[in-house]
Parts: C-alpha cells; structure tokens; sequence
C-alpha cells in the first residue's frame, strides 16, 4: 500500500532563544499559588528537567492514575490517527500503542476502527502497566490488549503507534525503534509539542505532580525522522493543544503535530 499526501501548515513561530528558570522564588510562588499554571520552567534537557520534577514523575501512581477517565474519551485531534489505521489496516495487524496508559486508543477507536482484528500491546512504564494489567484482572480493561513494559519482550510490530508519547519520552524515538525487533513499517506520532527554535523541556502539572515536557525544534526533530529511515506522508497540526509556559512567555507558543511515517525500502 501506498500512503500520500502532506498536509501543510501555514502556521509558524518566531524563533526566540530558549531561555532558562527564572528565580526560584518566584517559580515555586507560581507552582503553589491558589491555581498554579500549567507549566513552568524552562530546561535545556529532560536530564535537568526531571531533576526539578516532584514525586517521581510518571513513576508516581497518584500521576499515572489523574486523568485516566479524560483519556478515555475521543478527541478531535483523534480523528485523523483513526483515518490512517483504517487506511493501514490489515486483519493480524501488529500495533505497538507506546506510552498507551490503560489501552485508552483502543477503546476510544473501537467503534470507528477495525481493532479487534488488530494484535493490540501498549507499551509503557512499569508503574502504569502494573496498574493497568491490575484494572484488566478487575474487568476494567478489555481482555485482549497486551500489556508490556519491556520492548525486547514484544515481537515483530507493523505499525508504532505513539499519541501523546514524545513529550513525556526520555530517549529519542530512535532509540525506542532500536529496541524493537526490527522497525516498524508504518508509525503514527500526534500530538508533538514543537517549537521553531531550540528544544526546551518544562515542567506541566499532572495530578498531584509536575512531569518533564518537551517542546522539541521541529526542524530538528523532523529531520530526525527522516534520519532514521522514514518518509513523512502526512502532517497536522492541532491548534487547541498550544501551550505557553507561564514563567517564559517569551519562548513564544508551543505548535501541537502529528505525523504519519513509512519506512523506506
């Protein structure tokens, strides 16, 4: 099958200088005020910006657990992810769901997408998937997802599958797909927080904690791709996921993306 199609967006940011945390004081006023901000800080690298995170970040079960039920929803920037799995589909169909929580993906898409039919594993932290496979034994979960938290462990993939991932990744995606069998044919990344300048990681409130966020310079990040093998056939952005960070405005306005990769023969 052939993929085509690129969908061009007109939208872009100034290119501003990455800057770094303002005074101490002033951040932690912020964080603990009445109604903290989203994000604050502004790190060079997820290395210096886990340092700054509380309780663990997503190894915390209060933070894994937060926004459970509002991820099992679909939202619009689902739809065009839903497009291409029906366009890839193929009954046996190996998808790895990487940073897929509870198999939220495949619940939110089953009435619109031939999931059953699909070989469904989601990968993700230990925490959460000792959590998840626990909601599986109480019936909360569908039984036929598998749930692993080691990639060495989970075979041959068709297509990667990684909505809402990136930000939160501490390793390239390159070393995700290294660690995989062999590369998959088709991935599909949404939800992107890029920049036009350089990469900068902040800190977002999730829970009861603040987790590492990386906002990643996009003309970097998609040479990357191209890098490890893949042609970009498809591209959009999501506007209602832009994100200021609160203590460097300066940065200018995160742009939300998704991406439809094939591998090159």
């Amino acid at each position: 099958m052939t993929l085509r199609g690129t969908i061009k967006s007109g939208l872009s940011l100034a290119k501003r200088r990455v800057g770094y945390p303002i005074s101490a004081a002033w951040a932690h006023l912020m964080a603990t005020g009445i109604r903290p901000p989203a994000m604050i800080g502004a790190y060079p690298d997820y290395a210096t910006a886990i340092a700054k995170a509380d309780r663990g970040g997503y190894a915390d079960e209060e933070i894994v657990q937060a926004n459970t039920n509002k991820m099992r929803g679909r939202a619009v920037w689902d739809y065009p992810v839903m497009l291409w799995i029906n366009a890839m589909h193929r009954d046996g169909m190996r998808v790895l769901d990487a940073g897929g929580h509870f198999g939220m993906k495949y619940t939110a898409f089953g009435d619109l997408c031939p999931i059953a039919s699909m070989h469904w594993t989601v990968y993700d932290l230990p925490t959460t998937i000792n959590l998840a496979r626990a909601a599986q034994k109480r019936r909360e979960v569908p039984p036929e997802i598998v749930f692993q938290h080691d990639l060495e462990k989970v075979g041959d993939v068709d297509l990667l599958l990684a909505s809402g991932l990136l930000q939160f990744l501490d390793v390239p995606l390159a070393e995700l797909v290294n660690r995989l069998n062999a590369p998959p044919q088709y991935i599909i990344l949404n939800k992107v927080a890029t920049r036009l300048g350089p990469t900068v990681v902040t800190l977002e409130k999730i829970g009861p904690g603040r987790v590492p966020y990386q906002i990643r310079d996009r003309d970097e990040f998609e040479k990357s791709l191209t890098d490890m093998g893949y042609a970009i056939h498809d591209r959009w952005e999501i506007p209602s996921l832009s994100h200021v960070i609160s203590t460097h405005p300066e940065l200018g306005s995160s742009t939300s993306m998704g991406y439809v990769l094939q591998r090159l023969e």
